[in-house]
């Protein structure tokens, strides 16, 4: 007999009025047939409402809170809901239709699996594309980096036993940080090798801002579970010292770039004469 339990599907949307309809219909759209989408408004602008009040009547269900960030709105649509799996999608991106008839079965298949992701289409600004593929893996592969979507399927059972998305986390990486308490003790993350989600990578995404606070939220993240990064200390130290030396390599190679030396030539005067009247 085929299971085909109820998934929810949790939308939260700030401010996405040009691309929340597309996120929604992707939603609905989906060839797995037992769903329910629910929208959590966190706060947006006049533009922006008006669209969620036009999809209103096509949704099981739209919440509307004041801004207080993608986990709080995360967690307000998942403690709604009835579904037995969760797919949390962001407003501005938007699935393939056949997603969670690919993912659902995964999950009787191997009951290790905790965690379902996909390959991603990355659609930029300037109209260039390609794909990212995330590695997936257990807690030891989740203590280096985030190996899954942010945007994947997981138990309503599994975001409840670990106490839902961090609220404090609202400058990024909130989705890593709940992956690795969901992984914490047992199970690993799968990852469908087709890109069944598309990703708009814009300037002013929550990802992008991250990546300038980067360094704040890894310590955040490091310090939190630090008993686990204590257990795992010899493969994370291997990790870091990794990038360190893949980042020393890439700053070599660009210094032996033409353009960075003709830079250098050009601007060693303006140098000279800095230093003599300083």
């Amino acid at each position: 007999m085929i299971k085909t339990p109820l998934v929810s599907i949790i939308i939260p949307c700030y401010n996405d009025w040009q691309y929340v309809e597309q996120a929604v219909n992707s939603a609905l759209d989906q060839t797995y047939s037992n769903i329910e989408v629910i929208v959590v408004d966190d706060g947006s602008n006049t533009k922006t409402k008006e669209v969620l009040k036009k999809v209103a009547s096509r949704v099981t269900k739209l919440i509307t809170q004041e801004n207080l960030g993608q986990s709080t709105a995360r967690n307000q649509g998942i403690q709604v809901s009835k579904g037995e799996y969760i797919l949390v999608l962001d407003s501005d991106d938007f699935f393939e239709t056949s997603f969670c008839e690919k993912a659902i079965p995964l999950f009787f298949a191997n009951d290790d699996i905790k965690i379902v992701s996909c390959m991603a289409n990355r659609l930029y600004d300037n109209g260039d594309r390609n794909i990212f593929s995330p590695s997936g893996g257990t807690i030891v592969n989740f203590l280096q980096e985030n190996q899954a979507l942010g945007t994947s399927m997981f138990t309503k059972k599994d975001w409840l036993l670990c106490g839902g998305y961090d609220e404090e986390m609202r400058n990024g990486f909130e989705d890593w940080e709940f992956f690795i308490r969901i992984l914490k003790d047992r199970g690993r993350a799968y990852i469908i090798q087709e890109p069944l989600y598309n990703y708009r990578r814009r300037s002013n995404s929550t990802s992008t801002i991250a990546n300038f606070k980067k360094y704040d939220l890894l310590k955040y993240i490091y310090n939190k579970h630090q008993e686990l990064y204590k257990k795992n200390f010899e493969t994370f130290v291997t990790h870091l010292l990794f990038n360190i030396e893949r980042e020393e390599k890439e700053k070599i190679k660009n210094t032996q770039r033409l353009e960075f030396r003709i830079g250098t030539a050009v601007l060693k005067p303006f140098r000279i004469i800095k230093s003599i009247f300083n």
